[in-house]
C-alpha cells in the first residue's frame, strides 16, 4: 500500500548515542505500523503510513541500548489490534501494550488481548486524527478494563484540557498522558496553561505523564548547541519539571516510527541523548527508564 504523499519516512540511518540507558530500560511509546499486506490499515484511517513492522522496531530498541518496548496502537490500525498482539507475541515477553477497542470487544476478547501483553487502552481526543467518541462510551470501556488492572492512555492538545477535566478526573483506572498534553513551548513553562496541566497531576495521584516527543512540540528544533548533542533545548525546562516534580509517575518513549511528522524526521540517536537533559541524575533515569515502565506494564 502507497503511504500519502507527503509522509516522511522514519530515520534510515539513526546515530548512535552519547547516553547509555540504564540496564533494563524501556521504550515506553512506540508503535508498529502493518505491514500492510499482512495487517492492512482500517478503512476509516485519517492517514496511510509507510510500513514499520515489529523487527524493525525490535531490531532499533537493540541498537539504542533498550531491553524492552512498550507499542501503542496506532490510528490507522483503528481497533483491528492484530498487528500489536502479533508483535507482543514475537516480543518474547519484551513487549507490552496499549490497544484500541470499541464497546463491543467481548470479555473474551479482552482477556485474550491481557494475555498477549496488553495493559491499556488509548483514548484519542486530537480530532485531526480521530472521529470523536461519546465520552460516555470511553467511560464504559474503562469501567470494564478497569478489573483487568489496565490503565487508560490519553491524547489531547493542551488547549483542551479544561474541557476534558472532568472527563478525565473521573476515570476509575490509572491515566497516562501522552507527551505531557502537548504543551506550547513557547510559552513559560510557569505560566497558566502548562501549570494547569501540573496541577492536574498534583491534585490525582492516578495521573502518569509521558515526558516524550520533543520533536513535535520543540519550536527551536533539533539543532545542537555548540557542537553537542542537546537537542530540542525549548522542551527541556517542561519535561524536567515533570521528571523532578513526579519522578514516580512519568515514562519516555521514541514514538517511532514518528506519525504524520510534517516539518523533520528525527534522529532516534538524538532523541535518547535528550533523556539526561530532562532526568539529570542516575536515580531519576532509573525511575523514567525502567522502574515506572516496569511497575504499571510488567508489575503482574
Amino acid at each position: 500500500m502507497t503511504p500519502d504523499p507527503f509522509w516522511l519516512v522514519f530515520h534510515p540511518h539513526p546515530s548512535k548515542p552519547t547516553f547509555t540507558p540504564p540496564a533494563g530500560a524501556v521504550d515506553a511509546h512506540c508503535h508498529v505500523f502493518g505491514p500492510g499486506a499482512q495487517f492492512p490499515y482500517a478503512p476509516e484511517r485519517k492517514y496511510t503510513p509507510c510500513d514499520a513492522s515489529k523487527y524493525q522496531l525490535f531490531s532499533l530498541r537493540d541498537f539504542l541500548g533498550f531491553s524492552r518496548n512498550v507499542i501503542v496502537q496506532a490510528t490507522c490500525h483503528g481497533s483491528d489490534n492484530r498487528a500489536l498482539v502479533d508483535a507482543l507475541k514475537v516480543s518474547h515477553g519484551l513487549a507490552r501494550g496499549v490497544a484500541t477497542v470499541n464497546r463491543d470487544i467481548s470479555d473474551r476478547e479482552l482477556r485474550d488481548l491481557h494475555e498477549a501483553g496488553v495493559r491499556g487502552t488509548r483514548f484519542n481526543f486530537v480530532r485531526r486524527l480521530v472521529d470523536f467518541t461519546p465520552r460516555e462510551v470511553l467511560m464504559e470501556i474503562a469501567q470494564r478494563i478497569a478489573p483487568l488492572g489496565w490503565h487508560v492512555v490519553v491524547y489531547f492538545e493542551a488547549a483542551d484540557l479544561p474541557e476534558l477535566w472532568d472527563f478525565f478526573t473521573s476515570l476509575p483506572t490509572t491515566v497516562v498522558v501522552d507527551h505531557m498534553g502537548r504543551p506550547d513551548v513557547a510559552k513559560p513553562v510557569d505560566g497558566p496553561e502548562f501549570e494547569r496541566f501540573v496541577r492536574l497531576l498534583r491534585e490525582h495521584p492516578n495521573v502518569w505523564s509521558k515526558v516524550s516527543c520533543p520533536e513535535r512540540l520543540s519550536v527551536s528544533g533539533p539543532r545542537a548547541l555548540d557542537g553537542e548533542r542537546h537537542p530540542y533545548r525549548d522542551v527541556v525546562p517542561f519535561a524536567r519539571r515533570l521528571v523532578e516534580t513526579f519522578p514516580d509517575r512519568v515514562l519516555w518513549g521514541t514514538d517511532w516510527p514518528h506519525p504524520n511528522l510534517k516539518d523533520h524526521m528525527p534522529d532516534d540517536g538524538l532523541l535518547v541523548d535528550f533523556i539526561p537533559d530532562i532526568a539529570i541524575t542516575p536515580e531519576l533515569q532509573q525511575k523514567l527508564l525502567v522502574d515506572n515502565p516496569m511497575r504499571l506494564y510488567w508489575g503482574d
